[in-house]
């Protein structure tokens, strides 16, 4: 969408996912970087939504330039079903680097309707229907930053307050707040209790990738500790032998995964890395490690076994689409083509988490080294665009960040939560939910976390104790902060409310 008119103070935000997510590129991931939400595993029936009615505010482009009066329209969503009208708190859910399609009936629908909660949902400057530009060159892209997307969560609020405050007949009232985010939206809600903590209760970073990091050597690292022994022997195996093939001018194994249009062999073998490490970042290791450990054992050819894989599930069932691992696809400028493009853009001007292979005992290829992303960044955006981590943590705190009320929850095979918070504190609570297919998002998710579950059922975990725990304790925390709003006589809540046990 092009440019508003009027300069009306009102905002935006960001999408969940579900994630942020892996550095494979996700046009419409639910985190970082995965398979569009409208197909395959992470799609789903109108039950996946809670309401997919768009409505639209006028936000401003440039939060840092008070001469700058330019303008675009802001996507966002509201559920109000189980919202005990006019006090009850108001439940934010950031939508991260994504288009943001509708609220997504996962377990915060639960712990909204348990509070009483009203549900809004701001989509991320940049994506889905809120372009301020119809053509995202490097130039028209200065303004997508996580910065510019905090000040648009701030402004969204105070705008949907006033709304609020204006449907029920209400004068200068003010709601309690708590904002939710997952993956990179995780991140954004962890940083805009940072930065705004005035504007809101707490907020709860489900696998929030706080810590910008340069080389994520850790993420390969993870992906290999999850595997376990014989899958990961497997995976590193099928590497060498891919490696092997393309190293004696042996394309045809790419067109073996149907990936004959990747011409660059880094961005080929990174399709291989995304598409492995997806099982175990959203709950499927099986997926993976039991064709290729029964291939190893009765001697079957394991390259064509990892193929089928790719073709079946992570293209096939997972949604991942081949073509946006192409550096000249990322390069298309057109808004409705450009997801893959945007997140890029933020990975390679803010935070990297440039998932390269260890020295060491990496199960992907080494051939995916820190040169391939700086050469991907160049090529796709120019010269000029580089992510100075450096700053991105000296600015947020990355894991000491000095917030408060901030909870932090991440799943034990999530290869992202070693960009995350780990370390608790009373402060600043973390929880770590322990069981075999327990990865990106778990806490609001379920398990799997691909495919979606109604109100992120937990009994498919391998240990549904373990999140149930875990979630009570995020609901107990919750309650606190947001009576001691109460408390503070900042919302006009009447009496504590009364949470069914969960």
């Amino acid at each position: 969408m092009g440019f508003g008119s009027a300069r009306v103070a009102t905002a935006y935000l960001v999408a969940v996912a579900a994630p942020l997510l892996l550095l494979g590129r996700g046009g419409e991931a639910v985190g970082l970087w995965w398979p569009p939400t409208g197909g395959g595993l992470l799609g789903g029936g109108a039950d996946r939504y809670l309401t997919r009615d768009e409505r639209w505010m006028n936000q401003t482009l440039d939060h840092f330039n008070p001469t700058d009066h330019r303008q675009f329209k802001q996507r966002y969503y509201e559920f109000l079903d189980y919202y005990r009208a006019p006090n009850g708190p108001v439940f934010l859910k950031i939508c991260g680097e994504a288009s943001c399609n509708g609220i997504t009936n996962d377990y915060l629908a639960v712990m909204a309707k348990k509070f009483g909660a009203a549900l809004v949902s701001p989509e991320h400057r940049y994506y889905g229907k809120s372009s301020p530009f119809e053509s995202l060159t490097t130039e028209n892209l200065r303004f997508l930053s996580s910065k510019q997307a905090l000040f648009d969560l701030a402004v969204f609020r105070q705008y949907y307050q006033e709304t609020l405050n204006a449907k029920y007949n209400r004068l200068g009232a003010d709601n309690s707040w708590f904002i939710f985010g997952g993956s990179y939206a995780g991140a954004l809600s962890a940083w805009f209790r940072l930065k705004f903590p005035h504007l809101t209760c707490g907020s709860l970073a489900s696998s929030g990738v706080v810590l910008a990091v340069y080389n994520f050597t850790d993420f390969d690292k993870q992906i290999g500790e999850s595997a376990g022994p014989e899958c990961k022997a497997a995976l590193q195996e099928t590497t060498r032998l891919v490696d092997g093939q393309l190293q004696s001018g042996r394309n045809s194994v790419k067109q073996l995964f149907g990936a004959a249009v990747l011409e660059n062999d880094g961005d080929f073998l990174y399709l291989l890395a995304d598409a492995a490490a997806s099982a175990f970042q959203y709950g499927n290791p099986d997926a993976v490690c039991s064709p290729l450990v029964e291939a190893k054992k009765n001697g079957t050819d394991l390259v064509e076994t990892f193929a089928r894989y790719v073709k079946d599930y992570y293209i096939g069932k997972f949604g991942a689409s081949i073509v946006s691992y192409d550096q000249e696809y990322l390069k298309n400028t057109t808004p409705v083509e450009s997801s893959y493009r945007l997140w890029w853009y933020q990975v390679c001007s803010e935070v990297a988490y440039f998932q390269v292979a260890p020295k060491n005992d990496s199960v992907r290829s080494a051939k995916i080294d820190t040169e391939y992303h700086l050469d991907l960044c160049r090529n796709v955006f120019g010269e000029g665009v580089y992510p100075d981590v450096f700053m991105t943590n000296l600015y947020y705190g990355g894991t000491r960040i000095a917030g408060s009320k901030i909870i932090f929850a991440n799943g034990s095979q999530d290869p992202w939560r070693h960009a995350s918070k780990q370390k608790s504190s009373e402060e600043l609570p973390s929880y770590l939910i322990e069981c075999k297919n327990c990865g990106h998002c778990s806490d609001l998710a379920g398990c799997p976390q691909a495919p979606s579950n109604i109100e992120g059922d937990s009994s498919k975990c391998s240990s549904p104790e373990a999140l149930n725990k875990v979630r009570k304790q995020i609901v107990d925390h919750m309650d606190l902060w947001l009576s001691e709003c109460q408390d503070q006589g900042e919302p006009s809540l009447g009496s504590r409310w009364s949470i069914a046990t969960i």
